[in-house]
């Protein structure tokens, strides 16, 4: 029997439309959420992306602030723009929109965001407090998985969880939120150095393909019924198609259609939560502030 397709879209349209009802009694009170999205450089990747933010703020009625930098503004630059926007009280989150350029240090811009305006939850101290369990922002694409599992019924308290990839954005704390106690769930983290990974996808009852490695994930290391999400968005070179390539997931999503107990496509499975829920996040900061 065919897998049950997640629709993320869907989802993403229904929490949005309870966010710009948030967002008009924010408004109510005086106060405009306000999200600073920092883009250095060209990047096409990470221009689309801001292009699909910057949207998703228009629609639920939050204010976005849209900042382009040369691909070679120096790092104390970058640095000092982000500390004036954290003394910016009309800023209630900073964005960073990754990649950066090579010239640039990652870690160093990352820190400098401060943690109460830190949605993505990539500062050590945000990472911190999902680590032991304390309230803040939860990571914008682990929470987006957490909420397509809800919305689907499908099990997660009790159930073998298996996450390929071990990134900082997804992989690690993705297996936080599953491990938390209101989530119950048994991790395994796969990665590179992972020996027979297939003899570990095999065993999980909800499979997470996090490794940005197109095609990674075949219909014979599925096991029967499980829930699959693909968190991959490969961008692979096909001079036939319109914009002259075409998106590809981590997961053949054809062999593990017939498969799988529920999958998520790509696009339209994780990529839309993950936006719906940086705007939770948004509405969050903009109540503490």
């Amino acid at each position: 029997m065919p897998a049950t397709l997640i629709d993320g879209k869907a989802l993403a349209a229904k929490l949005e439309e309870g966010i710009r009802k948030r967002a008009l009694g924010f408004n109510e009170r005086g106060i405009r959420p306000c999200l600073a999205v920092i883009l250095v450089g060209k990047n096409p990747a990470s221009l689309s992306y801001v292009r699909g933010k910057k949207r998703a703020l228009a629609r639920t009625g939050l204010e976005g602030r849209d900042l382009r930098l040369p691909e070679n503004i120096s790092q104390n630059e970058l640095i000092s723009l982000i500390s004036s926007l954290n003394d910016d009280d009309s800023v209630h989150g900073i964005l960073v929109q990754l990649p950066l350029p090579p010239h640039i240090n990652v870690e160093h811009v990352i820190n400098a965001v401060k943690p109460e305006k830190d949605l993505d939850c990539f500062n050590p101290l945000s990472l911190g407090k999902l680590v032991q369990g304390q309230k803040g922002y939860l990571p914008c694409t682990p929470a987006g998985i957490i909420a397509l599992l809800l919305e689907y019924k499908i099990p997660v308290a009790g159930s073998h969880a298996v996450i390929v990839g071990r990134s900082n954005i997804v992989g690690k704390p993705m297996a936080l939120l599953l491990a938390r106690r209101d989530n119950n769930a048994t991790v395994t983290v796969c990665h590179t150095g992972t020996r027979e990974l297939c003899s570990h996808t095999r065993r999980a009852d909800i499979l997470i393909a996090a490794a940005g490695i197109p095609g990674l994930i075949k219909g014979d290391m599925i096991r029967e019924g499980a829930a699959v999400i693909d968190v991959g968005m490969n961008r692979i070179a096909d001079a036939s198609a319109k914009k002259g390539y075409v998106l590809r997931g981590d997961v053949v999503y054809e062999e593990a259609y017939e498969k799988a107990g529920w999958l998520t496509p790509v696009p339209g499975g994780v990529g839309p939560m993950t936006i719906v829920m940086l705007l939770e996040n948004l509405l969050m900061a903009a109540g503490a502030a």
